[in-house]
């Protein structure tokens, strides 16, 4: 690996190979949802927190500080709304903008199991060969199709996948029996948040992926539509960082 690749990893990843990354991408297909409407008021804040920022090119030029600590993981990836089919997004940011961002990565989603999915696949590798002139991370994110259930299986090839294609993390959702998908995926695996849980659940499900394997978590709406943003992040960088049981972190996340 050269130094270029090498150092935007360690940039994403802790000294222990863990990170904590902020989702905050929602808007790219929401538009303003619950938690994100005024995303300079409550955004920042929690940025300076995370390891890294999950983030669209727009929102970051308009809402965070350039001195921003954390490193950048730039959604890539666009196109429809929920109002349309998720699995038509293309590649909309190029890898030049990306780097002019100073961003440690780039992300896009593939869509494993959607009648687009050849082209999702295919626009992933199409993007790791331009960022690996750069020595630039890519992040896949496996969205799986509507049809497919959400287990270690679908999950496992979704993520196989994603890593065959050169993609040099993914992110991906927590299931029962993860270790296979972890183990299956020869590249770092960060869950997803998904759904809004309470905050017990989502925190005992940070602590089941971290004992499976993965190497992290990319939370938003756990974190940024909970009563508690600022202590839910805390509360989750004491499980991934300092092996920190569920309830250790939630005494966290409750005392704020």
């Amino acid at each position: 690996m050269d130094f270029g690749m090498a150092n935007r990893l360690s940039r994403i990843f802790r000294s222990d190979g863990r990170t904590v990354m902020l989702a905050v991408d929602h808007g790219y297909f929401q538009g303003p949802t619950t938690g994100l409407a005024e995303f300079g008021a409550c955004i920042p804040p929690l940025a300076a927190e995370a390891d890294c920022l999950f983030i669209t090119r727009g929102m970051l030029r308009s809402c965070i500080d350039p001195g921003l600590n954390a490193s950048i993981c730039l959604r890539v990836s666009g196109g429809p709304s929920i109002l349309g089919e998720l699995s038509r997004e293309e590649v909309v940011v190029s890898v030049e903008e990306a780097l002019r961002l100073n961003a440690a990565a780039v992300g896009m989603s593939i869509f494993v199991g959607a009648p687009d999915e050849e082209r999702t696949v295919a626009s992933l590798g199409r993007l790791v060969s331009e960022a690996e002139l750069y020595g630039l991370p890519v992040m896949a994110v496996t969205a799986v199709g509507k049809d497919m259930t959400r287990d270690a299986r679908y999950l496992g090839l979704a993520c196989r996948m994603a890593a065959e294609a050169g993609a040099r993390l993914v992110k991906t959702y927590y299931c029962d029996n993860f270790e296979k998908v972890v183990s299956g995926c020869p590249v770092p695996v960060v869950i997803a948040g998904g759904k809004k849980m309470p905050e017990m659940e989502a925190l005992q499900m940070t602590g089941e992926a971290l004992k499976a394997g993965a190497r992290g978590v990319d939370m938003g709406r756990n974190i940024f539509q909970s009563d508690n943003p600022a202590g839910m992040l805390r509360a989750v960088k004491a499980m991934v960082h300092d092996q920190a049981t569920a309830e250790q972190a939630f005494d966290i996340y409750r005392d704020g």
